[in-house]
């Protein structure tokens, strides 16, 4: 009769985690969309225009090159973005994990949010939430129902956001033409991106090959390894390309650490599908 008992009693524990985990999720969504809402709201107010050969003729010929090839020229300009991947990742010497993401951006202003779920363990997921809006980055991960792993915010958070917001504008690189990017030609394969924000600057090399396609990002970006941050240099190689909703973008990279230690790959990362002009009603 006790087995019997036990097993009501393991059947209630494991509806109640569920119950729980289900609850911790519906909170967390809930406040990403809030801060999606808020973002995109701002681009309603953007009137968009078709971007023309005139308008890149004062951007470096590499970066030229690769709006062309995307195939950005003659059509709108891109104010608000929505961006879903999948990939692996992993933090120091812990396995690889799968994830899914979707990631919003606005341009004028400068913003994203980037809301990804992690398979951890075979019964559990890690929720994740990177956002940058007004200038500030703050980095939030959870292992639902109310476990917090990471709240982090600060002017190192602050700068590592303007460097992932500056290098994913080859997402939408009409973008390229805002204000508060400054561009300096290197040589005829590449050139640097410098972005200013709110009080935060900093600068990139991006090299583009013959064909017009962007390979490779290089930046300092600041590092965190038991909560001590160093500035170090961060790379985004760039691995395939292929046609999406009529615009031909990178779809496969990852992001790599070259640490005095070696060099450290953390997030693989492929593209699904992006969409443009959301607040159109796309």
């Amino acid at each position: 009769m006790w087995w019997k008992i036990f097993l009501v009693v393991l059947g209630s524990l494991i509806i109640l985690a569920l119950l729980l985990v289900t609850t911790g999720n519906f909170f967390f969504n809930r406040q990403v969309k809030k801060e999606v809402k808020s973002i995109l709201t701002r681009g309603k107010k953007i009137e968009t225009s078709i971007l023309t050969e005139r308008d890149i003729e004062n951007l470096p010929e590499p970066i030229q090159r690769y709006i062309r090839y995307t195939g950005f020229i003659g059509k709108e300009k891109v104010v608000t973005v929505k961006l879903c991947q999948k990939g692996h990742f992993r933090q120091g010497n812990r396995p690889w994990m799968p994830f899914e993401a979707t990631q919003y951006y606005t341009t004028d202003p400068p913003a994203f949010i980037w809301s990804v779920k992690m398979k951890a363990w075979p019964l559990i997921s890690v929720r994740g939430r990177d956002m940058y809006q007004e200038g500030k980055g703050n980095m939030l991960i959870k292992i639902p129902p109310f476990f917090t792993i990471a709240d982090a915010r600060g002017a190192e958070i602050d700068q590592g956001v303007l460097v992932r917001y500056l290098n994913e504008i080859m997402w939408f690189p009409s973008a390229y033409l805002a204000d508060y990017i400054h561009w300096e030609p290197i040589d005829s394969s590449s050139a640097r991106a410098t972005m200013t924000y709110r009080g935060i600057t900093a600068s990139a090399t991006l090299t583009v090959n013959n064909k017009g396609e962007v390979v490779n990002f290089v930046a300092q970006r600041y590092f965190t390894l038991d909560d001590q941050y160093s500035l170090e240099t961060w790379s985004t190689p760039l691995k395939e390309y292929r046609e999406i909703n009529g615009y031909k973008l990178p779809v496969k990279g990852e992001g790599i650490w070259h640490l005095s230690s070696g060099d450290f790959p953390y997030i693989r990362l492929e593209i699904v599908d992006i969409q443009y002009n959301l607040h159109k009603g796309n």
